[in-house]
């Protein structure tokens, strides 16, 4: 079934995307919530209309987002954890504590748009992605260290 993305949605696409999900994922989650509507051909020809009167406006929050990337490009994090006597984090870092870092260097970052690849349980030198356009992200090393 094909669906018109109404937000950004985590692995599947981004908002105004028209995209191809399984029947039951789109009539009993993404429709119901709000998240999507059907991809009717009215549907679509009002999501053209509406993407072309948007062109330029969405230009300058392209251009937002690669100046905001620019900022946060070559920005190290340090993040203090308690660890273990084998040097194992109690819990683990999470996305909450890499913008809580990144509000105390001045840089305001949602925290839903910062993406870690693999579970940060141990000391060490980790990297995130930060995904602030769908065509403009930017990756940050960060350093886990005991507290």
């Amino acid at each position: 079934m094909k669906i018109i993305l109404k937000e950004d949605i985590s692995n599947l696409g981004y908002k105004d995307d028209v995209v191809e999900v399984k029947s039951g994922y789109g009539r009993n989650y993404l429709i119901p919530q709000g998240k999507a509507v059907i991809a009717s051909p009215s549907a679509l020809k009002q999501l053209e209309e509406t993407l072309k009167q948007r062109a330029h406006k969405l230009a300058k929050i392209k251009a937002d987002a690669e100046a905001k990337a620019a900022s946060l490009e070559g920005v190290s994090l340090t993040i203090a954890a308690k660890v273990s006597a084998t040097g194992a984090i109690y819990g683990s870092v999470n996305n909450i504590q890499i913008a809580e870092a990144l509000a105390a260097l001045g840089h305001e970052v949602d925290r839903k748009i910062i993406y870690i690849k693999e579970a940060v349980k141990e000391v060490g030198t980790y990297t995130a992605t930060i995904k602030l356009h769908k065509e403009v992200s930017v990756e940050i090393s960060f350093e886990v260290v005991a507290e």
